[in-house]
């Protein structure tokens, strides 16, 4: 597992403080298996002041493939996780500026593929394989995740 350390990343959040305890998640990342979650503890130099605490909780899925979608491709050795990549909000969002409505995207990295350790599950992932049928080696396609690749 390789996290990439060489630049901080800043993940900005706004709270409203109900209880003391509470955990907020920045991060859900089911491509890539990731949470980032953060809550206001005690400090340890100060306990009358409140620090920000962020938990990083990776999930190394076993098995998984380098090609996720061929299951004969060989066994994933390496995982990068880049908090750029885990952080970036692609979906449009409207804001008004000066009156007006305009749709605005959260980060500048969407055009990039992302890479994915495990199956989203709201994406339809499928394969080939070859089938014999009445002596005839045919190419089917299989379905790897049913439950978002049909409608109900």
């Amino acid at each position: 597992v390789v996290f990439d350390p060489g630049t901080a990343y800043p993940m900005l959040a706004g709270y409203l403080q109900d209880s003391d305890e509470e955990e907020y998640v920045l991060v859900n990342n089911k491509c890539q298996c990731v949470t980032v979650t953060s809550k206001f503890i005690p400090s340890k130099e100060n306990p009358g002041e409140e620090i920000l605490e962020r938990n990083i909780r990776i999930l190394v899925p076993l098995k998984a493939r380098e090609n996720i979608s061929d299951p004969q491709s060989p066994l994933r050795t390496k995982f990068v996780y880049r908090m750029t990549e885990l952080c970036r909000k692609c979906n449009p969002v409207e804001i008004e500026l000066g009156g007006e409505i305009y749709q605005a995207q959260q980060s500048t990295s969407c055009s990039e593929p992302e890479t994915c350790y495990t199956y989203d599950r709201n994406k339809c992932y499928t394969t080939t394989f070859p089938f014999l049928y009445q002596g005839k080696v045919e190419n089917v396609k299989a379905v790897l995740t049913p439950a978002s690749c049909y409608a109900d």
